[in-house]
């Protein structure tokens, strides 16, 4: 059982997370939900904050530990190694931070729950495909993984783990069976017979082209649109 922990203060990380290691968590997951609204606070800060949670939670603590971590990083490759050295065993690729939206009847703000989609994927599926043999940790896809393609999809790219939880509160948990069936009918077309097989095909160290996950991307996808004729 893997648990999942929010907090605010060291304290309340570190307390927190060995509560839940005696109470028989396999496993911890830090859900660092941090956005910074100040003007006057630096990147290095904001990395700073994530690693002394990481730090102090790792001396607490002796199962293995990973990191739901933001996309809005400065240098998402950098701080990885530096969550890696920190003790962190995993990271989660992203924390879909739900976004505020406006009530113009009322004049309030709002929240707004909506689940996510397979069109989300892309921004995990590119980070895992960078990340994947860069550091010694493991990887997680989370945000837009719906089905058996999703899946597929991020384990080429090196993922170790395929995280569900919009696709299991929209279809139900019998949605992982089809989800499964579906794997394992790729792989048994494309003469795979196990997940390790074909593990990071697709990652950025294993394609012909790595600066497809780069600035090459953005130039070939806008020019992959078709000119409409006047």
């Amino acid at each position: 059982m893997v648990a999942s922990l929010n907090g605010v203060s060291r304290g309340g990380w570190v307390g927190y997370a060995s509560r839940l290691e005696a109470a028989g968590a396999d496993a911890l997951e830090l859900n660092i939900y941090y956005i910074s609204s100040r003007p006057g606070l630096s990147a290095s800060e904001v990395e700073w904050h994530y690693l002394d949670v990481v730090r102090s939670v790792r001396q607490a603590i002796g199962i293995p530990l990973a990191v739901k971590l933001s996309p809005y990083c400065s240098s998402l490759a950098n701080l990885a190694g530096q969550l890696a050295e920190a003790g962190a065993n995993g990271l989660v690729l992203f924390n879909r931070f739900y976004q505020p939206d406006v009530d113009l009847e009322a004049l309030e703000v709002a929240p707004r729950l909506e689940l996510s989609s397979s069109v989300e994927l892309r921004l995990p599926l590119r980070w895992v495909a960078i990340l994947h043999r860069r550091h010694r940790v493991s990887l997680a896809a989370s945000t837009g993984v719906h089905t058996a393609e999703d899946v597929l999809k991020v384990l080429l790219a090196g993922a170790d783990v395929a995280m569900m939880t919009s696709a299991l509160l929209r279809h139900g948990p019998d949605h992982l069976r089809s989800v499964e069936v579906g794997v394992r009918d790729w792989m048994d077309r494309h003469g795979y017979e196990t997940v390790d097989q074909l593990r990071g095909r697709l990652s950025q160290r294993s394609v012909p082209d790595p600066a497809a996950f780069e600035r090459a991307n953005y130039i070939k996808t806008l020019t992959s649109h078709p000119v409409r004729s006047r």
